[in-house]
């Protein structure tokens, strides 16, 4: 079977399944991974993900792991503050977002105990189909983290990307995708945000890719801002293409793509992962059909969710993955 012109994927994360949270053994996780995967499956997608239940913690199952799964095991990084530590993140300059820190920078930061090719490992032969393999940026790692050590965030940033790098060169994913939710936010720093994060997808060996959104916490969008401030940054990117929220922004934003440089190709976010209804096939491939009459066949290589599923229930999200599959088909005529 050919492969598709366009092709579908999820963002990362899905719903943990009720019984995995009640009953949190290593068991019951790689029994929910498994889940996970044979239900992206069934929907049709071309690029699966394990809905990053490999960051789940059995004995923190409350615990988020987008943040705490990469910090807490790196070196030079606590995560008990003294008040005055506490204090000068919470007056630090964009850090409004998070009034506790995920920990504190005390000295020169390495792996640690930091194993993403373990985690990478215990997935990568549960399924078939190609896998993508998800990591948090280290812009937005660092902006989590009170800076006791180094001069300022960059330096923050670029130590943070040095780890990541270390880890991803042994991770042999079909795609490895970085997520940044809080860059979009901070158009201030793109003149050089850029650096850290090429410098994680240099140890990439298989399709490189970059999430950025506006937030997705509690279905809540928490940072406000335009894509075409972050044109120049994206142009700087060592990427082979983006991962973009689309369907709750809206698709006037899209002509400024046309400045996107050659070579990048555009995901596109046409499922709401904000709402429960469920978007038909239709509006799909009508969404599909006017993002490739505004950039063209080239530019449009992917379909995707906006953001990660987790806050949905799994047959919310469920239907949407059927429904992003059947709507790429549509336009294709498949």
């Amino acid at each position: 079977m050919a492969t598709p012109a366009i092709l579908t994927t999820v963002v990362g994360s899905y719903p943990i399944p009720a019984w995995l949270a009640a009953f949190p053994t290593a068991t019951a996780l790689r029994d929910a991974i498994l889940v996970v995967l044979k239900t992206q499956e069934l929907a049709g997608l071309d690029v699966i993900a394990d809905g990053e239940l490999s960051r789940f913690d059995v004995n923190h199952p409350e615990t988020n792991g987008m943040i705490d799964y990469f910090i807490r095991p790196m070196s030079g990084i606590h995560t008990s503050l003294s008040r005055a530590e506490l204090a000068r993140f919470r007056a630090a300059p964009g850090m409004k977002f998070r009034t506790q820190p995920a920990g504190v920078v005390r000295g020169e930061i390495g792996e640690g105990s930091l194993n993403l090719p373990a985690a990478w490992q215990s997935v990568k032969g549960l399924t078939p189909r190609p896998l993508k393999f998800t990591l948090t940026s280290p812009y937005m790692l660092a902006k989590t983290l009170a800076n006791e050590f180094y001069p300022d965030t960059r330096a923050l940033t670029m130590a943070l990307a040095g780890a990541l790098r270390q880890q991803v060169a042994d991770i042999d994913a079909t795609v490895v995708q970085i997520d940044e939710a809080n860059l979009p936010g901070h158009p201030e720093d793109a003149d050089w945000a850029h650096e850290p994060i090429n410098l994680v997808l240099q140890g990439v060996r298989g399709q490189k890719g970059l999430h950025l959104c506006f937030g997705n916490y509690g279905g809540q969008t928490i940072q406000k801002g335009y894509w075409r401030n972050l044109l120049p940054f994206l142009n700087r990117l060592d990427v082979d293409h983006l991962v973009l929220e689309f369907a709750r922004r809206g698709y006037d934003e899209l002509e400024a793509f046309r400045e996107l440089r050659p070579g990048i190709a555009l995901g596109l976010g046409v499922v709401d992962i904000k709402d429960n209804e469920v978007e038909s096939p239709d509006l799909i491939a009508t969404r599909i059909a006017h993002a490739v009459k505004t950039l063209g066949t080239e530019r449009i290589k992917w379909i995707h969710p906006d953001c990660g599923f987790w806050m949905l229930s799994r047959s919310v999200a469920d239907r949407k993955m059927a429904a992003l599959v059947a709507g790429r088909d549509k336009f294709l005529g498949l």
